[in-house]
């Protein structure tokens, strides 16, 4: 366990270090796109934040290679070369897609080249195991399309949920969590060897992701970009993938006495697959609807809009760091959940925990956002914002890159005069610098 923890540090602090010198790199090369009506942030921010997590990657993986125990990964396993080449395939192309745009069909192609280049260097599934049955083995054709599904799957939902600050990096730090423990109780527990890889690739992820989140929780200095959540969701689909197949349930009968007590101690082992995938089972809920929405009402499915779950969050009346917490939440116990279910024998108790538990969240989740009211007699003294009837009183979400933000100190809550009490003249005025246009008037001229 130290020589995960020393790598997940050094993944860390690497990734920490190099995000001040990439976002000035960013700001340099002109990543800053333009606010689209769908964001939530209100001002240009720069991408390429997967250059820092490239970064600790490697220097994780570095670290690994000089000590004694992970240090016999790198001879006994091809999977670390093959993660290498998978990841720096994805991360050129979402460099070049966070810099200039790359069109969506490119992207999925570059997506499955990287795909394929791991599964020919070895990284694919060779069997799938079923509860009470033992593994079925699959020829290496439905292995290689098996494995590529699940990278771009994988990839695009990592990619589909990051519209938070923090949001992606989070809650892949969360996934990489329960599967690091799923791993690590194999190889340890077990002895089962080929749990090692899967181990370290998401301490390395661990690593990654805490060492970007001081940078990107809200309000964000730089966002990931294309750069990062593809690298992040290609990561989190080879652990799956290494370890898929690879697990003889025979071994882990011997152990606990019986097939029955195995399945029912080991449930994950025998659907390795859906751990990774419990973590993304809110975006991929959210992408579902998304294209249903969008088809009732005659649109494209891929057409951009603001009904994101995250952004029905802010709609309700939640905060932007609250949003994220809340999908932070669902997301754990989700992930920790499945992880639960093999650990313990006692599968009621962990029903009834995630039952109270569901029962907090819905609580919170449609609990709006607090906003303290002071007494009558004492509004004359508090801020605006503690008011019955003020202007700044009501205000829900914070203002998103689609709204008006407030811009005069009467739209704050100010004592400046209303828009209806100002002249013609000046509501042209006020008009024009609105929209960035500049006051055309000659300089001797004086308003009324």
């Amino acid at each position: 366990m130290r020589e995960y923890l020393l790598v997940m540090f050094v993944s860390a602090a690497v990734t920490y270090l190099l995000v001040s010198p990439v976002r000035k790199f960013a700001i340099a090369a002109g990543a800053m796109p333009a606010v689209r009506a769908r964001d939530v942030h209100r001002e240009p921010t720069p991408r390429l934040g997967g250059i820092a997590m490239f970064g600790g990657l490697l220097a994780g993986l570095l670290a690994a290679s000089q000590l004694t125990n992970l240090g016999r990964l790198f001879v006994q396993s091809a999977d670390i070369k093959a993660l290498l080449s998978g990841a720096g395939i994805m991360f050129v192309l979402g460099v070049l897609d966070d810099k200039w745009g790359v069109d969506a069909l490119v992207k999925l192609g570059g997506q499955m080249i990287a795909a394929g280049v791991m599964v020919w260097q070895g990284i694919t599934v060779i069997a799938i195991p079923v509860p009470g049955y033992g593994s079925v083995p699959v020829t290496p054709t439905q292995g290689m399309l098996i494995s590529v599904v699940l990278v771009v799957v994988m990839v695009n939902a990592v990619n589909f949920i990051d519209g938070l600050d923090g949001l992606a990096a989070g809650m892949v730090c969360i996934a990489a969590m329960a599967f690091f423990l799923y791993s690590y109780r194999l190889w340890l527990g077990y002895g089962i060897n080929d749990a090692a890889p899967a181990a370290l690739f998401t301490a390395v992820l661990i690593g990654m992701c805490l060492g970007f989140l001081p940078h990107n929780l809200h309000p964000a200095r730089i966002f990931m970009g294309d750069s990062g959540s593809m690298m992040l969701g290609l990561m989190l689909a080879v652990a799956a993938i290494s370890i898929t197949g690879r697990v003889d349930p025979d071994l882990i009968t011997e152990q606990v006495g019986s097939q029955t007590t195995a399945v029912h101690a080991l449930v994950p082992i025998y659907i390795p697959l859906i751990l990774p995938l419990t973590v993304i089972a809110l975006p991929l809920a959210d992408l579902l609807l998304a294209v249903v929405r969008r088809t009732w009402a005659g649109k494209s499915p891929f057409a951009a809009d603001k009904q994101h779950l995250h952004h029905r969050l802010l709609e309700v009346g939640h905060s932007h760091s609250r949003a994220v917490l809340i999908m932070y939440f669902w997301a754990a116990l989700i992930a920790f959940g499945t992880v639960a279910v093999s650990i313990t024998h006692t599968g009621r108790t962990v029903v009834l925990t995630m039952a109270g538990l569901c029962l907090v969240g819905l609580a919170v989740l449609l609990m709006p956002r607090f906003r303290p009211r002071a007494p009558k007699a004492v509004q004359s003294f508090v801020p605006p914002r503690y008011r019955d009837g003020e202007p700044g009183a009501a205000a829900g979400a914070p203002a998103t890159a689609g709204e008006d933000a407030p811009t005069t100190a009467a739209d704050a809550g100010g004592d400046a005069p209303a828009m209806a009490e100002l002249s013609a003249e000046d509501k042209a005025l006020l008009g024009r610098l609105g929209t960035g246009a500049t006051a055309a008037g000659r300089p001797g001229e004086r308003r009324s």
